[in-house]
């Protein structure tokens, strides 16, 4: 009997391996479907004000995503750390709201340099989808989810005390910074729907950076004494580096995985950036960007003590470096 199943297990190993079971490499959300009826038809006065609802839409979702999304944004949610008595905590969300993986990349490193800096341990939270290796086991980053963590982020801090730092990363519009999730998730958040969601929680004190083409639309409305707010372009100008195959853009590459990991203040951080998009952007011919920002006349009262409590090494960029991307183009 011994002899027969061994002899059974070797002609098995020597039959071809079927299609079906074979490993297949894991394919990211791809965007090939239309936007849903009520997106594409709008106009554009109607995208705008669905943008300032905090429009999000969802098609196509088993009840198992629902439930398996719900857990994931409850144990993230769970993680987050009070804040201290008497010190300046930062509390940071990183989102990456476009699932190409360029972005789910760009908002993981970016929330690993800013706890750092910031000394946020214990305190951030990162909702973004594939980084292109397979599934995201973090939450979405979705304008829900986004809202969902900005509300428990207010229940733990002190608003008079401590901050937010915020990073976006996706694609922009005129209208604001865009969620998509493959084919299966669509919408928007707009300046005015991020300042009445900052200003109804009692977030004051924060530190806001936005990756996206047309992010300097943000600036006007959400600049304020106790914010410092930096975009990755102006309300009219794209950025650059947003291919599904980067590791960065080209803002996020200058000023996160390059500036910020340097124990240097914010405003020197964004000279350096602003000078190496310049280059880049030079050096492939391209419209300049024109990264805006606006540091309010009270920040310094939050951002010195956050500041004074930096790391004093300076760490090594990561990944491949965006202006990489300039010579495929050239190809």
């Amino acid at each position: 009997m011994r002899r027969s199943l061994l002899s059974l297990t070797a002609l098995l190993a020597l039959l071809p391996v079927s299609a079906a079971q074979q490993q297949q490499p894991y394919a990211p959300p791809q965007h090939t479907a239309p936007p849903p009826p009520g997106v594409a038809r709008s106009t554009p006065l109607e995208v705008v004000q669905q943008a300032d609802g905090g429009t999000q839409i969802e098609r196509d979702r088993p009840a198992a995503h629902a439930l398996a999304e719900h857990r994931r944004l409850a144990k993230a949610l769970a993680t987050l750390a009070p804040q201290r008595k008497g010190v300046v905590d930062a509390y940071v969300l990183s989102v990456a709201l476009d699932s190409d993986p360029v972005f789910g990349r760009e908002a993981r490193e970016a929330a690993k340099v800013l706890t750092r800096r910031y000394d946020a341990a214990g305190r951030t939270i990162t909702l973004a989808g594939t980084d292109g290796a397979g599934p995201s086991a973090l939450p979405m980053g979705s304008p829900q989810n986004v809202e969902a963590v900005l509300g428990r982020i207010a229940e733990q801090m002190n608003p008079a005390e401590d901050v937010l730092v915020l990073y976006t990363t996706s694609h922009g519009a005129p209208f604001g910074i865009v969620y998509n999730d493959g084919n299966e998730g669509w919408g928007a958040i707009s300046p005015n729907r991020l300042a009445r969601l900052l200003n109804e929680s009692g977030i004051h004190r924060r530190l806001l950076i936005v990756s996206a083409c047309y992010s300097g639309v943000f600036v006007p409305v959400l600049s304020g004494p106790q914010t410092a707010i930096v975009s990755a372009a102006s309300s009219d100008r794209s950025s650059f580096g947003c291919i599904a195959e980067n590791d960065w853009t080209f803002f996020g590459d200058a000023l996160i995985n390059r500036a910020l990991r340097k124990p240097q203040p914010l405003g020197q951080a964004m000279t350096e950036a602003v000078a190496l998009i310049d280059g880049w952007e030079k050096q492939g011919n391209l419209k300049p960007s024109l990264p805006q920002q606006s540091v309010g006349v009270e920040v310094q009262a939050w951002l010195t003590p956050l500041e004074a409590r930096m790391p004093k090494a300076a760490t090594q960029p990561v990944g491949r470096p965006s202006v990489d991307s300039l010579k495929d183009l050239q190809r």
